[in-house]
C-alpha cells in the first residue's frame, strides 16, 4: 500500500501539519481505555516529543494496570484525579468512534477548539476539524504507524512496543478478520525493531488475576441463549465487582465467551453501571452487522465489535436490544 496516494495520503499531509504548524496539544482517547486507546495516546505522546511539541495527555479514566508497561503511560492523567487549569485550543482524539466518547475531557476544551481526529472505526462522523480516518485499519495504532512513516521519523523500541499493542489487543492476537497484509508488515517490522511479541501476547492475552477469574465465574454462571442459539448473552451487575475485587477492565474479552459458542451469531455483555444505566457490548461472528444494531441506541463501533449505553433496568434494556438484534437477523 502507496500511504501517500489518494484521500488518505491527504489525510495523513493534514494530520502531519496540524502537529507540525500547533502546540500545547491535549491528547485524550476515550472512556474507559483499552489497548488501543492508551497505546495510541503514548504514540501520540512520542510523537510529539519528536517534534519538539508541548503537551498533556488526559483521559476520562484510569490507565488499566496491565498496560501500565507501556512507555509515556505513567503520563496520562486521569481525570478524576488531575483538572486542567486552562481550557485547551488544540486538541488531539485517538480511537474516538464519535466526539461522546471522549466524555468530560470534552469540557476541557475551548470553544472552538482545533481538533485532529485520528480513528478507525466505520461509525466515526468526522467531527474533527482535521479528520484521520481509515476504516479499513485494525486499529488506530496501524494509522499512527504510517502518520510516524510518512513523517520519515525512525522508530525505536518503545514505540515499536505501543504500535505492537495497539494492533496486537484490537485483531485479538492477529486472529480477527482486520489482520491484513499490511499489519503482519507492520509486525514483521516491529519485531525486527526488538518487540517482544510472545511476552506481550502472555500479558495482555493469557494471564488473568484471580479477581478477573471470579467476575469471569460469575458472567458464565448467567450465559443465556436464544431459543434457536444463534444469541448468547451475559450479565454483570455492579456488586460483582466489588463483590469479586475486579475493576472495569477486567471486562474486556467476557463478551467473547457468548460469541464463540458454536452456532451463535451474536454475543452480548450486559452492564449495569453506577449511574444506573447499561452498558451493552456486541461481538459478532460475522453475518450481523453489530455497529448497525449499536446505533440504533446511539452506540457505534465496528460490524464485529461495538457497543452503546441505555438508560432503564437490566430486564427492560436486556429485552429491547434482543428485540433489535433478533429483528436484524430477520431482516
Amino acid at each position: 500500500m502507496t500511504v501517500e496516494s489518494g484521500i488518505y495520503g491527504q489525510q495523513l499531509a493534514a494530520a502531519l501539519n496540524f502537529l507540525q504548524e500547533g502546540d500545547d496539544f491535549l491528547v485524550v482517547s476515550h472512556v474507559q481505555p483499552d489497548g488501543d486507546a492508551v497505546s495510541s495516546t503514548v504514540i501520540i505522546g512520542w510523537l510529539l516529543t519528536r517534534l519538539n511539541k508541548r503537551f498533556v495527555m488526559i483521559n476520562e479514566g484510569a490507565v488499566p494496570p496491565r498496560l501500565q508497561f507501556l512507555a509515556l503511560s505513567d503520563r496520562i492523567v486521569n481525570l478524576k484525579d488531575d483538572q486542567p487549569s486552562a481550557p485547551y485550543g488544540a486538541v488531539i482524539a485517538v480511537d474516538c468512534a464519535d466526539f461522546r466518547r471522549i466524555g468530560k475531557v470534552s469540557q476541557h476544551f475551548e470553544s472552538g477548539a482545533s481538533l485532529l481526529n485520528i480513528d478507525h472505526h466505520p461509525t466515526n462522523d468526522g467531527f474533527g476539524t482535521v479528520n484521520l480516518i481509515r476504516t479499513k485499519a485494525a486499529a488506530t495504532a496501524e494509522i499512527l504507524y504510517d502518520l510516524i512513516d510518512y513523517a520519515g521519523l525512525e522508530l525505536d523500541v518503545e514505540v515499536a512496543t505501543a504500535i505492537y499493542t495497539g494492533l496486537l489487543t484490537d485483531t485479538g492476537g492477529f486472529r480477527y478478520s482486520n489482520t491484513t497484509p499490511h499489519v503482519m508488515t507492520i509486525a514483521a517490522r516491529l519485531l525486527a525493531e526488538g518487540v517482544s511479541g510472545h511476552e506481550l501476547a502472555d500479558a495482555l492475552l493469557e494471564k488473568m488475576t484471580m479477581p478477573q477469574l471470579r467476575l469471569l465465574q460469575r458472567a458464565l454462571s448467567r450465559l443465556t441463549f436464544s431459543e434457536e442459539g444463534r444469541i448468547g448473552w451475559l450479565y454483570i451487575e455492579p456488586a460483582d465487582l466489588k463483590d469479586t475485587g475486579a475493576v472495569s477492565e477486567d471486562l474486556e474479552g467476557v463478551v467473547n465467551y457468548a460469541r464463540n459458542i458454536d452456532g451463535v451469531e451474536v454475543g452480548i455483555l450486559f452492564k449495569g453501571t453506577e449511574d444506573g444505566a447499561i452498558k451493552a457490548s456486541f461481538r459478532s461472528a460475522g453475518k450481523v452487522d453489530v455497529a448497525a444494531i449499536a446505533q440504533l441506541f446511539g452506540g457505534g463501533g465496528h460490524v464485529r465489535a461495538a457497543g452503546c449505553k441505555l438508560e432503564g433496568t437490566l430486564a427492560e434494556v436486556s429485552e429491547r436490544v434482543l428485540e433489535a438484534v433478533r429483528k436484524v437477523m430477520v431482516d
